[in-house]
């Protein structure tokens, strides 16, 4: 029940009628139809004994004989013929079947039907699709791409060569230069591995896939199952209405150096971290809604099709109802994508700082958190006293660059004196309407609009302020904060008119303090007399002396959960950390979500969406660098190679629940540390997983009946662990010690030489950490077994933390976080 017929219902008498309107309402609404999704027994195409065949150098799985198409149309068959045996004809509508790397379909039916398909021959898993959601040009520097990495790989032009990098997300502007083709510099490789197409559409002609892109399909049919989209913006193409798609896909493998130009000013250069990996977009989310359904669909295909890594962006924003979070659809079309040999990296979520907040849950995915990097951009004003107040804003100054100072004016000073519009804020004081303001008093001045209501409950907006200021004349705009309300957080978004905005009360207290000191008021209160001055300085020079990296406040932290109670479990996320703040990269005009980046080629975005493509592209160039590494070896080379302190050395920070408050970041929040991309080409040591290793997993966690796993994957419970701490990936996390533990690793060695290695451990409070042994010598392609004994020697009511290091003789440092619950001695 919504909450509107809740207050209505509250006003009605009690009685018989409410009861009869209540058990109405509820029938109705039980018998919508929603989306569900449905996986069948019986192998899929890439898994399936005597189909599949794999190349040498990927193993990637061959389903495009005519044997693999003959079988694929096998399961589409039974897909419908269980549909039509076991539903009344008129009650669904299928929307896909999934054939490649899971066994299933998706339909658009109601609740009553759905209890048919549970209980059908076959069936194995069905789940209510929850909806699936966006995570929302410096950073190679920062990373030390152009220096240690790209030139490496032979240079930016070289960079991510031979990779595919597929992207579900919200499409790409194929017109966009960072994703142009430049017959100066062919592409060398072919890709024998990949089989893409090119879906052309409303705003994507034939031509977009140009050499640069190299497939490009949309998925709408659950979209459409469940919303009227809006043709003017769900375009029915791979074409981008949104820009986040082309966002997360130029961060990734966007061009070299794309000049960054935004209202006429000129920001640098952008480049994606593996620039020249060819791109295949997929997509699946629309302006007006996001359904699973479409994700799921579209990661099948992108398997299918032979992409190298695959970057979700986006996806399920909150944990599954009914099952273990290891076990929803979306992380079983991971793991078979894992399992197909694809690279799989997600967004961490965006619902930080709360703990237990992230939304990527599985070992065989890489979830990454969102940090800052050390670049600043500074905004100014200067008031007529001479006092300069720091603020935010990416916008040109005043006119005359602060030489010259204007009359400041306070907006609720410059409200018309005829009461034609509601005494509210947005019309009163956040300069959301233009016929509010006296156009004779507010032309040619700055104007102070307070942050208050409307902004706080998201109804008002900067770009409202912006339109304001454009009709009125306003030489600028202020939006400062109100004690009220307290600080708020501002992002440097760029303004296409002089403004800044104040997110600290203290610092819009002295503008405040110096605007009633310098004006004149009657006995009713009303201005007689503006006296004060003000001048907007340039905002769009950028520092780079900042802290770095800082953990941003929004992305999600650890410990990882296992069910929808949000109960821990032994896996260490997210997995990693990486650049997601004030991101520069490729953007859609259109930008139909962001009125004030409209007509802008570029934007400025921060979120795990951001963060995310980093790491597809740094894992693209360890690729690159070694063809035949599993996800879970590239996975492992970043981990254990990652930066846990700044740039000034010291630990590293994340933002706290308190605004502008800093505290130091544990595991929980940036995973194994900062990505190190030179570190990751060559980590001495891997942690190597595999798919029976993740079966072994999921059976050896507490409370899962193997008859779930089977159900649910396919695998057995042959040979499960002792504990799911034991899966051999490059941390420990235990989220209950009792007593002791024995927990076992083993890792390879994949450089070119025999290294003696000496292991150190920084134990966690309340924990004795024992290695066996405690130095080992391996040889190229050799393996060493670890033995971790774990002891608890003192009760604490909180997970606590350490490392173990392991240092080797040819400079080769391995580091394992241990993240540690201990419950009982």
């Amino acid at each position: 029940m919504t909450e509107e017929e809740t207050v209505l219902l509250a006003s009605w008498r009690p009685g018989l009628l409410m009861l009869s309107f209540v058990i109405l309402t509820a029938a109705c609404v039980a018998d919508e139809r929603e989306i569900y999704l449905v996986l069948m027994e019986g192998d899929p195409v890439a898994f399936h004994r005597g189909l599949m065949t794999t190349t040498e150098a990927g193993g990637k799985p061959d389903s495009h004989s005519e044997v693999s198409k003959a079988y694929a149309k096998k399961l589409v068959d039974s897909h419908d013929k269980i549909l039509k045996s076991t539903l009344e004809t008129g009650s669904y509508n299928k929307l896909y079947s999934f054939k490649h790397i899971v066994n299933g379909f998706a339909v658009h039916t109601s609740p009553s039907q759905v209890k048919k398909i549970r209980s059908a021959a076959g069936v194995k898993v069905v789940e209510r699709d929850r909806g699936a959601k966006m995570m929302t040009s410096y950073t190679p520097h920062f990373l030390g791409l152009p220096e240690d990495v790209w030139t490496q790989e032979g240079g930016e032009t070289n960079a991510g060569e031979g990779i595919v990098m597929g992207f579900v997300d919200t499409g790409i502007n194929p017109f966009h230069p960072s994703f142009a083709y430049d017959p100066v510099n062919p592409f060398a490789s072919n890709f024998s591995h990949f089989a893409g197409v090119c879906e052309e559409g409303p705003r994507f002609p034939e031509n977009s896939c140009n050499g640069k892109i190299i497939s490009a399909r949309f998925f709408s049919a659950g979209a459409q199952a469940v919303a009227t989209l809006n043709a003017s913006m769900d375009f029915l193409s791979p074409f981008d209405a949104v820009g986040h798609g082309s966002h997360v896909a130029s961060t990734a493998a966007g061009n070299c150096g794309v000049p960054v130009v935004v209202n006429g000013c000129y920001y640098g250069q952008a480049s994606g971290m593996a620039p020249s990996a060819r791109i295949a977009v997929y997509k699946a989310i629309y302006p007006s809604i996001g359904t699973l359904a479409d994700v799921v669909a579209a990661i099948d295909q992108a398997t299918l099709e032979g992409v190298d890594i695959l970057t979700l962006s986006v996806g399920p924003d909150e944990p599954p109802e009914d099952t273990i979070t290891f076990l929803s659809v979306f992380d079983i079309f991971m793991l078979s994508a894992n399992k197909a040999g694809v690279f799989v990296v997600q967004a961490a979520g965006n619902h930080g700082p709360t703990p237990y907040s992230v939304v990527s849950y599985s070992p065989w995915a890489v979830g990454v958190a969102a940090c800052s990097t050390d670049r600043i951009y500074t905004a100014s004003l200067i008031l007529g006293n001479g006092l300069k107040v720091g603020g935010v804003g990416l916008s040109g100054p005043s006119f005359g660059d602060g030489l010259y100072k204007y009359k400041l004016v306070l907006a609720k000073d410059a409200v018309k004196a005829d009461g034609s519009f509601p005494k509210t804020p947005p019309y009163t004081e956040e300069c959301q309407y233009p016929e509010a303001l006296d156009p004779l008093i507010v032309q040619g001045s700055v104007v102070i609009c307070n942050f208050s209501e409307g902004f706080y409950n998201g109804t008002s907006s900067v770009t409202a302020i912006i339109d304001t200021a454009r009709v009125l004349g306003f030489m600028g705009f202020l939006l400062v904060a109100n004690p009220a309300y307290g600080d708020f957080i501002a992002e440097p978004i760029p303004f296409p008119v002089p403004g800044i905005m104040i997110p600290r009360t203290s610092d819009s207290k002295i503008i405040s303090e110096y605007y009633e000191e310098n004006v004149r008021r009657d006995k009713r209160g009303e201005v007689t007399k503006y006296g004060g001055s003000a001048a907007i300085c340039d905002g769009r020079i950028a520092s780079y002396m900042g802290r770095a990296p800082i953990v941003n406040r929004f992305s999600s932290r650890g410990p990882d959960i296992i069910d929808h109670d949000r109960n821990p479990t032994d896996v260490l996320k997210p997995d990693i950390l990486a650049p997601g703040h004030q991101i520069w990269a490729a953007w859609s005009p259109i930008s139909v979500l962001e009125p004030i980046l409209f007509g802008n080629n570029f934007g400025m975005l921060s979120g795990t969406s951001m963060a995310t493509p980093h790491i597809a592209g740094v894992a693209a160039l360890i690729k690159q660098n070694n063809p035949s590494w599993t996800p879970s070896m590239i996975a492992s080379a970043m981990s254990t190679t990652a930066r846990k302190c700044d740039n000034n050395g010291d630990p590293i920070m994340g933002e706290g629940s308190d605004l502008y408050s800093l505290y130091t970041a544990t595991p929980f929040d940036f995973g194994a540390g900062l990505v190190n991309p030179s570190g990751a080409l060559d980590p001495g040591l891997v942690f190597s997983s595999g798919y029976e290793d993740y079966i072994n997993f999921l059976c050896s966690l507490p409370n899962t009946d193997p008859a779930t796993i089977k159900t649910a994957t396919g695998g057995s419970c042959n040979s499960p662990f002792s504990h799911p701490s034991d899966l051999n990936i490059p941390s420990i996390t235990i989220s209950g010690l009792s007593g002791s533990r024995l927990v076992r690793r083993r890792v390879k060695n994949v450089a070119n030489k025999t290294e003696t290695y000496l292991c150190a451990v920084q134990e966690p409070k309340g924990v004795r950490v024992e290695l066996n042994p405690s130095w080992f010598t391996v040889a190229p392609e050799g393996s060493q077994d670890l033995e971790i004994g774990l002891n608890v020697t003192q009760n604490i009511d909180d997970f606590d933390f350490g490392e173990i290091v392991l240092t080797g003789s040819l400079n080769h440092i391995v580091r394992i976080p241990l993240s540690i619950y201990p419950v009982s001695t």
